[in-house]
């Protein structure tokens, strides 16, 4: 997807040759919020945080079909919070070792792709649940209720049916867990999750984003530099490639004059 974008933003450049107006097609927001919430989740995935949680919730159940339910709830969960990508990089792998370590290889496949589709479904609820929402959020200025409230409705429908799927598909077969979760690191633990508050309050624009996303840097720099390391930086540069696309598209007239005939047609 990256290239993608590369490509056609190269040939739009080519169109629209690079000058001092490029720098106003970045939303500067979107790219330094959805820096910061990737870093601070690399962060917390590099302490097993959402790891730990999910084998200790998954433990308390005692059936293939409630831990089945639960696996999807939790990347439905995680997809809101850390984004559908980083969700299925987290989840994916517990539902491997707990079907896996209790000998029920067989709802594998099934239970993956309940997963990705929980991740995908799970991340329209909140304006970070997946990239896009956040640059619309962030572009046009939507307020978080009136957001949550034109997404809940497909979010819920989106909820019971793959619920229903999963209850119909696996049969509720007693399942038992061998070994125990790691233990958490709670002091890091505590400090991901108030950098991860940060990110979240910078997206609610109360915080300066400039000003919270070198918080988040200066503070991983120290405690966790690998997390700075595995930012998804492809993605980053997708939508820098996309905003130089957009932003030459909307500047070439026989582009601007189609679309604006078409939307006034509409």
């Amino acid at each position: 997807v990256m290239v993608i974008a590369f490509v056609a933003a190269a040939i739009t450049a080519f169109i629209v040759p690079p000058d001092e107006k490029y720098l106003a097609y970045f939303d500067y927001k979107t790219l330094a919020c959805l820096f910061s919430v990737l870093a601070v989740v690399c962060a917390l995935k590099n302490v097993k945080f959402f790891y730990i949680l999910a084998c200790n919730i998954v433990k308390k159940f005692a059936n293939v079909r409630l831990c089945v339910i639960v696996l999807v709830w939790v990347t439905f969960i995680g997809s809101m919070l850390i984004a559908n990508d980083m969700a299925l990089l987290t989840f994916l792998p517990l539902g491997y070792y707990v079907l896996h370590t209790a000998g029920k290889e067989r709802y594998m496949a099934f239970t993956f792709i309940m997963q990705n589709i929980a991740a995908n479904l799970g991340g329209m609820l909140t304006p970070f649940g997946n990239p896009q929402n956040l640059y619309l959020y962030s572009k046009f200025n939507i307020p978080i209720g009136e957001f949550t409230m034109i997404m809940l409705p497909p979010f819920l429908f989106s909820v019971a049916l793959i619920t229903v799927c999963c209850a119909i598909f696996v049969k509720p077969e007693p399942i038992t867990l061998t070994g125990k979760p790691d233990k958490i690191n709670r002091n890091r633990t505590a400090a991901y999750l108030f950098l991860f508050a940060i990110a979240i309050i910078i997206v609610f624009n109360f915080m300066p984003y400039i000003i919270g996303m070198l918080f988040i840097i200066a503070a991983l720099a120290v405690l966790d530099r690998k997390a700075l390391a595995m930012v998804d930086y492809p993605l980053l540069l997708t939508f820098v490639f996309f905003f130089i696309f957009a932003g030459n598209m909307a500047r070439i007239d026989v582009v601007k004059e189609l679309f604006s005939s078409v939307l006034h047609i509409i």
